[in-house]
C-alpha cells in the first residue's frame, strides 16, 4: 500500500514538473516573440536606453521599432536631445524619421546652421527633403536654365543660357517657392534685360550686364533659396525679328492698299454703270416725248392754240440748237443733252 502511494506521488510530481516546464517554455517563447530583446540590448549598450515596455508598445502599435530605435541611437551618439516619443509620433504622422535625424545631425555638425527638431519635422511633413536642404546649405547647388529667348531693341533675337548658384534657406523651406520659381524668375529677368538693350552688341560684349541686372531684382524673394550668383553660360544670335516684323507690316499695308484701291475701282464702275443707266433712261424719255410731239402739234393746230408762224419759229429754234450741239460736240459726249 505504501509502495503504491509512493509510486503515485512520484508519478504526480513528474507530471507536474513536465507541465510546469511546458508552461515555462511557452512563456519563454512568448516572451522572446513579444519582446524585442536584441534591439533593447543594442540600445542599452549604445547609451540610448529604451524601456522594454515602450518597445512592446511600439510593436503592438505596429510601429517599426527598429527604425525608431536606430534613429534614436544615432541622435544620442551625435549629442542631440531628441525624445523617442517625438520620433514615433513623427513616423505615425507620415514623416521620414531617418532623414529628419540625419538632417539634424548634419546641421549640428555644421555648427552654423540653425535647425530645430520641430522645424526639421515640419519641413519633412511639407514634402521637402530636409536632408537635401541641409546639404544645400553647406554646399550650394548649381542649376541650369534652358535657352531663354529675348529680343533687343534693334530687333535681333538672342538665346541666353545661365547657370544659377543657389543655397537653401532653412527658415523659408516651409511655404517658400521651389527651384522652378527661381528658374522662371531668372528667365524673366534675362528677357527684360535683353529687351532693354538698345543694341544686341551690348549684350554680346558685356554678358555680365545680364547677371548684374537680374541679381539686382531680388529674384529669391519668398523662395526657399538664396541666389548666390548668376553666370551666363552661352549666348546665341537668333533671327532678325525686327526686320521680319517690318516686312510683315509692309506686306499687310500693301494688302490693305490693294483692297482700298479695289474698293474705289468697284465704286467707280458702279457709278459709271449708274450714269449709263440714267442716260439710257433719259434717252428713252426723249424718244417717247418726240413720238408724242406730232400728235400734240396736230391737236394744237386743230384747237387753234398753235399758228403757222409759231410752228416755223419752233422749227428754227430746234435747227439752231442742233447746229450748236453739232459744233460743240456735246451730242457725242452727253447723250440726251438736247432735252435741256
Amino acid at each position: 500500500m505504501n509502495v503504491s502511494l509512493l509510486g503515485a506521488l512520484s508519478t504526480g510530481w513528474i507530471v507536474g514538473l513536465c507541465v510546469l516546464a511546458g508552461v515555462i517554455l511557452i512563456v519563454f517563447i512568448v516572451f522572446m516573440v513579444m519582446t524585442p530583446l536584441k534591439i533593447w540590448f543594442r540600445a542599452l549598450v549604445s547609451g540610448a536606453h529604451v524601456s522594454m515596455l515602450r518597445l512592446i508598445g511600439m510593436k503592438l502599435r505596429k510601429v517599426p521599432y527598429t527604425i525608431i530605435v536606430e534613429a534614436y541611437i544615432a541622435s544620442s551618439k551625435a549629442g542631440l536631445s531628441i525624445d523617442i516619443d517625438e520620433l514615433e509620433t513623427h513616423y505615425m504622422a507620415g514623416g521620414d524619421v531617418i532623414k529628419v535625424v540625419n538632417a539634424l545631425i548634419a546641421a549640428h555638425s555644421a555648427k552654423n546652421i540653425q535647425l530645430s527638431t520641430d522645424t526639421a519635422k515640419a519641413i519633412d511633413l511639407a514634402g521637402r527633403n530636409v536632408l537635401d536642404a541641409v546639404q544645400m546649405s553647406v554646399s550650394p547647388r548649381v542649376i541650369n536654365t534652358e535657352f531663354v529667348s529675348g529680343v533687343a531693341r534693334d530687333g535681333i533675337e538672342l538665346y541666353v543660357k545661365a547657370k544659377v548658384t543657389i543655397q537653401a534657406n532653412i527658415s523659408k523651406l516651409v511655404g517658400g517657392a521651389g527651384e522652378e520659381t527661381v528658374l522662371a524668375r531668372v528667365g524673366e529677368g534675362i528677357v527684360a534685360t535683353v529687351g532693354s538693350a538698345e543694341d544686341n552688341g551690348e549684350v554680346l560684349q558685356n554678358p555680365d550686364l545680364i547677371s548684374k541686372t537680374v541679381l539686382a531684382k531680388g529674384l529669391d524673394t519668398n523662395t526657399a533659396f538664396s541666389i548666390l550668383s548668376i553666370d551666363i553660360a552661352d549666348i546665341d544670335v537668333g533671327r532678325n525679328i525686327g526686320a521680319t516684323l517690318r516686312m510683315e507690316k509692309a506686306e499687310a499695308d500693301k494688302r490693305i492698299a490693294n483692297a482700298e484701291a479695289e474698293k474705289r475701282r468697284a465704286m467707280a464702275v458702279a457709278l459709271e454703270q449708274e450714269m449709263r443707266a440714267r442716260s439710257e433712261e433719259m434717252r428713252a424719255l426723249k424718244i417717247a416725248a418726240e413720238a408724242k410731239l406730232p400728235e400734240a402739234m396736230a391737236k394744237a393746230f386743230e384747237n387753234g392754240n398753235l399758228g403757222l408762224w409759231d410752228y416755223y419759229k419752233m422749227q428754227n429754234i430746234e435747227a439752231d440748237t442742233k447746229m450748236r450741239t453739232s459744233l460743240s460736240g456735246d451730242d457725242k459726249k452727253k447723250p440726251g443733252a438736247g432735252l435741256r
